[in-house]
C-alpha cells in the first residue's frame, strides 16, 4: 500500500505568526521594530496642542473673619435706615477725608470670574474696587475692570448706583445724569520733578488714560479717560490712597473746563461716538456711500468702465478719468437741454396775454368788458356803427334819458 503523508495542511496564519522569542534574550529595538525605507524617508508630522486654560477665579481680597460689622460713620443730620447712610450733608466728614485707604485693588492678582461672569448686563463690585470685597468668586459683581462694550443706563454708575440730577457741593458721590464726565479732579498731590510720570503710572491701571494735565503751583491733577466706566472705576479705586509718597489723595469729579478749546474737542468727540453708532447700525455699503468712499460695488463698476467695452483691458488712470469727465459733461449739457425743453413746453401750455393798448384803458361803467370787446369787433366791420355812435359814455351823466311821463 502507498503510503499516504497525512501532514496538516499549512495555514495562511501560520505564516503571519511572529516566532517565539526567548525569554532569556533581552528584546532590543532592532527586533521589534521592523525597519522601512518608506517610513525612514517620511518627516515627522508636527502635531499642534491646544492649550486651554482656565480663567482663575477671583480670590478675596480681605479675609472675612477680619470683617467687623460697624455702622457707617456720621457724614450727615438724619441715619436714613432704608439706605443705611446718613443724610442732610453734602460735604464729607473732614476726618475721614484725610484718613488714608485700609487696602487698595491689585487689578493683576484680584481680578478673576464670579457668579457675575453667567449673568450679562451685571454690574461691577464696588468693595472690589476698593480692595475689601471678602467674597471672592462667590460674589455676585464682577471683579474686573470695565471695557468699552460694557454699556449701562446713562441714569446709573457702573456700580448700579443712581446718579442725580445735580452734583454734590463737593463733586463728590456717584455724579450726574444730565453730563457725561470723564474727568477726575485729584488734589492733595506731594509735587515732585516727576510728578507727571508717577500720576501717569497709578491712574493708567484702572484703563485707557486720555490726557493728564498736572498743576505743579497747586498741587492739582486732572487726568481724563477714554471711557466713562473707567473712570467711575478709578475715583473709588483712589479714593483716600496715595502716590509714590504718604499722601491722601483727594479724588473729586471735575468741573466743566472754561477753555473753549476743550469745550469744542468735547462737542467734537460727543459728535464722533453718534457718528460711529450711526455707523454700526446703518449697513457698511451705505455707510461708504454717504462719506464718499468707494464701496465694493462701485469699484467693480469702475473696473467694468474702464475697459470701454473691451474684455481683459484696462484703461489706464488718466484715460479713465478723462473719459469720467467727459461723460460728466455730457450728463450736464444733457440735463440742461432737458430743463430748456421743460422750461418751453411750460411757457407753450399758459395761454398766450392778449396785446391791449395803454390808451384803451377801459372805465368802470355799467358794460362788461367782454361786451365792449365784442362791440368794437362789430363797429370794425361796420355792422354796427350806429349802435356804436349811440352809446353814452359810462362816465358822463344820462342827459338824453326819456321816460313815459308826460311831466317831465
Amino acid at each position: 500500500m502507498a503510503e499516504v503523508d497525512m501532514q496538516r495542511p499549512v495555514m495562511a496564519s501560520d505564516t503571519d505568526l511572529p516566532e517565539p522569542l526567548d525569554p532569556s534574550s533581552e528584546p532590543t529595538s532592532q527586533a521589534l521594530t521592523k525597519p522601512s525605507d518608506e517610513t525612514s524617508l517620511e518627516p515627522p508630522t508636527k502635531k499642534t496642542k491646544i492649550i486651554r486654560r482656565k480663567r482663575r477665579p477671583a480670590r478675596p481680597q480681605v479675609d472675612p473673619s477680619t470683617l467687623k460689622s460697624e455702622p457707617p460713620p456720621q457724614t450727615g443730620t438724619i441715619f436714613n435706615i432704608w439706605y443705611n447712610k446718613w443724610s442732610g450733608g453734602d460735604r464729607e466728614d473732614a476726618y475721614l477725608s484725610k484718613t488714608a485707604a485700609p487696602s487698595r485693588c491689585n487689578i493683576s492678582k484680584d481680578s478673576g470670574y464670579t457668579r457675575a461672569d453667567k449673568t450679562p448686563g451685571s454690574y461691577f463690585c464696588l468693595f472690589f474696587a476698593r480692595g475689601l470685597c471678602p467674597k471672592g468668586h462667590e460674589c455676585q459683581y464682577l471683579h474686573r475692570l470695565p471695557t468699552i462694550f460694557d454699556v449701562f443706563n446713562p441714569n446709573i454708575d457702573c456700580f448700579g448706583r443712581d446718579k442725580h440730577s445735580d452734583y454734590r457741593d463737593d463733586m463728590g458721590g456717584v455724579g450726574s445724569f444730565l453730563r457725561q464726565n470723564r474727568t477726575l479732579y485729584v488734589g492733595r498731590i506731594h509735587v515732585t520733578d516727576d510728578i507727571e510720570e508717577i500720576v501717569a503710572r497709578h491712574f493708567a491701571e484702572w484703563g485707557q488714560v486720555e490726557r493728564i494735565r498736572v498743576l505743579t503751583s497747586r498741587g492739582v491733577a486732572f487726568v481724563t479717560y477714554s471711557n466713562e466706566a473707567n473712570s467711575q472705576f478709578a475715583k473709588e479705586a483712589m479714593a483716600h490712597q496715595a502716590l509714590d509718597h504718604n499722601e491722601v489723595l483727594n479724588v473729586r469729579w471735575a468741573t466743566v473746563d472754561p477753555n473753549p478749546l476743550a469745550q469744542k474737542r468735547e462737542a467734537a468727540r460727543i459728535e464722533e461716538q453718534a457718528a460711529e453708532a450711526v455707523r454700526r447700525a446703518l449697513p457698511a455699503d451705505f455707510v461708504a456711500e454717504l462719506e464718499g468712499r468707494e464701496t465694493g460695488d462701485m469699484k467693480r463698476r469702475r473696473l467694468a468702465e474702464s475697459g470701454f467695452g473691451l474684455e481683459g483691458y484696462e484703461a489706464p488712470d488718466e484715460v479713465w478719468f478723462a473719459r469720467s469727465k467727459e461723460l460728466e459733461s455730457q450728463k450736464n449739457g444733457q440735463a440742461q437741454i432737458k430743463g430748456v425743453e421743460q422750461a418751453t413746453q411750460i411757457e407753450a401750455a399758459q395761454p398766450a396775454a392778449k396785446e391791449t393798448d395803454p390808451g384803451d384803458e377801459q372805465q368802470p361803467g355799467i358794460l362788461s368788458g367782454s361786451t365792449i370787446a365784442a362791440l368794437k369787433s362789430y363797429s370794425n366791420d361796420g355792422t354796427a356803427t350806429t349802435l356804436a355812435a349811440t352809446m353814452v359814455p359810462s362816465g358822463a351823466p344820462l342827459v338824453g334819458y326819456g321816460s313815459d311821463d308826460d311831466s317831465d
